[in-house]
């Protein structure tokens, strides 16, 4: 898709920000047309190199599960996983009331 070049001027930018619903200071406008041009102007150096035919980076990197596989070892028994602490009761671990 090419850009047809269009003219960037106060008046595009105050449409711009009006319908963005701005209010503008003139040293603001002064400050953003400049940019604005050149936003336009770095659109179309990218519609001139015919990109459209490359797919969309969505994500720069591939991105792949990093974490190993699940192994089913044996654990803890119960008696093994409270014989350190002090705080147990019937079995299980004893915490503070939570109301």
């Amino acid at each position: 898709m090419i850009y047809m070049a269009q003219k960037i001027d106060r008046g595009l930018l105050l449409r711009v920000a009006k319908n963005a619903r701005l209010n503008l200071s003139r040293g603001e406008i002064e400050e953003f047309l400049p940019q604005l041009q050149e936003i336009v102007l770095a659109f179309q150096k990218i519609s001139e190199i015919g990109a459209e035919k490359e797919k969309p980076s969505f994500q720069p990197i591939n991105v792949e599960n990093v974490f190993r596989e699940d192994v089913v070892k044996e654990c803890l028994s119960q008696q093994e996983a409270l014989k350190n602490t002090l705080h147990k009761k019937n079995g299980f671990f004893k915490g503070p009331k939570v109301l």
